[in-house]
């Protein structure tokens, strides 16, 4: 049954201390780092990333319950917000003072949602109000404001990779500001509206943080919408929205992906593919954008595969009662108690467990009958020789032995990559200026 399962959790997932009433968990989507802080972080925060080499351990004075908590690029300075005004720090740069310093939002009346690290010193307070873009100046415990922006914000969205903060706007909530960060830099990009399914009278708050994630998928940022089905709308359907972010220049709604149910969702990218999980059916569906479907204004697209639950996974016990012939016990798939982050990653504060989300291609090739179709997508993935010449085999030797057209497409399809290739490789040739050389061209590949 295990060909069945194209997605799976890796193998090897960081364990931390599971949540509980004395042990508060927060995820770092810049580091990937998972704190378990326990007792206001008196008795211990122990933190773990996906190198476990990194993982650090330390106390701190309880001074209150802790709402955020994030270290800065290279873990160099830790931030910690414990109200709504204010957030203190704490350096870890060797021989620098170890005392905390606070430094209290500028903008009065407003409330901390809370800050984002978009540089080992350099971080972003977001309130209620709008943003405030300050350097962090370790040596003198002290901040400066670089930036700020008013705006009235209902919640907001991280992308580390790109450093982009998404603000949502407005009473409904659907207007979304981006904000790109570079460099000591804090750029206003275009803002834009998400198409709500029904318009609400009077006015209220109707787009949800639950139902935006921030991606990149092949190199370009993306924001996505998770659009469910409204009675009134007459939508049979949810819906994945995807929405084309660029650095300059109006964001487009370019991608929709129909998900041909209803229900709870969650959304991860892996290996550039969309995985859109289903909580009730404990299935998962995939989507590759670059999958053409027939041309028109917004590509629409269908899963790739038919849906599959991941693969089972056992969690094997830990403590001193165990026995050691005692058996793992299964993990509770898509469980309510999952936490899913951007791009790859799965959580489960309960059990104490952080998991990078896995595509396995060997199961595709017989759930993907069009072997065109296959090969468009075999080609687009990360470890995929193995797979393709499976394919290769299969059609031409093998018990399902493929028409002769289909050959032929097969074979072309390989033949366009290695064409692109061969182009690409030669686009990085250059020529030396001294022709005597016996090295007359240098590749910097």
């Amino acid at each position: 049954m295990s060909e069945q399962h194209y997605l799976e959790l890796c193998e090897k997932p960081v364990q931390f201390e599971h949540a509980s009433n004395v042990n508060n968990v927060f995820f770092d989507e810049a580091n990937k780092q998972v704190f378990a802080v326990r007792s206001g972080g008196a008795t211990g925060v122990v933190v773990k990333g996906p190198d476990d080499k990194n993982s650090v351990a330390f106390r701190m004075d309880d001074k209150g319950e802790v709402k955020c908590i994030k270290f800065s690029i290279g873990n160099k300075i830790l931030a910690v917000q414990r109200t709504l005004k204010s957030v203190d720090f704490i350096n870890f740069i060797p021989d620098y003072p170890h005392t905390e310093f606070t430094q209290e939002c500028k903008t009065k009346n407003a409330n901390v949602l809370g800050f984002c690290w978009t540089n080992w010193n350099e971080i972003v307070f977001i309130t209620d109000q709008g943003i405030e873009f300050y350097q962090v100046f370790p040596d003198k415990r002290s901040l400066k404001l670089l930036k700020s922006q008013s705006i009235n914000v209902n919640w907001y969205q991280y992308c580390p990779e790109t450093t982009v903060i998404l603000l949502s706007t407005t009473v409904q909530g659907n207007i979304l500001q981006p904000f790109a960060f570079r460099n000591g830099t804090m750029s206003k990009m275009s803002k834009f509206e998400i198409e709500l399914p029904v318009v609400p009278k009077p006015a209220k708050l109707s787009l949800s943080e639950r139902d935006i994630a921030m991606a990149t998928i092949y190199g370009q940022l993306y924001v996505m919408y998770l659009k469910h089905h409204s009675k009134t709308a007459n939508s049979p359907s949810a819906e994945v929205v995807l929405y084309h972010l660029p650095r300059e220049g109006a964001c487009k709604k370019s991608h929709v992906l129909k998900l041909n149910t209803t229900g709870k969702f969650a959304l991860n990218i892996v290996d550039n593919l969309v995985v859109v999980h289903h909580q009730s059916s404990q299935t998962s569906m995939i989507f590759d954008i670059k999958l053409k479907e027939p041309d028109c204004a917004v590509n629409t697209h269908q899963p790739v595969l038919p849906a599959r639950s991941i693969h089972p996974y056992r969690i094997p016990l830990s403590g001193p009662t165990v026995v050691p012939s005692q058996p793992p016990v299964p993990c509770q798939l898509y469980s309510s108690s999952w936490s899913v982050f951007q791009p790859d990653i799965i959580i489960s504060a309960s059990e104490g467990y952080l998991w990078y989300l896995q595509v396995k291609l060997t199961p595709t090739v017989n759930l993907l009958q069009d072997k065109g179709k296959l090969m468009d997508f075999l080609l687009r993935r990360r470890d995929c020789k193995m797979v393709i010449l499976s394919v290769c085999s299969q059609i031409l030797e093998g018990g399902e032995k493929g028409s002769l057209p289909v050959v032929a497409t097969v074979f072309d399809k390989l033949n366009q990559v290695y064409k692109e290739y061969l182009e690409a490789e030669q686009s990085y040739i250059h020529p030396l200026t001294n022709s005597n050389s016996n090295n007359g061209y240098l590749s910097s590949t």
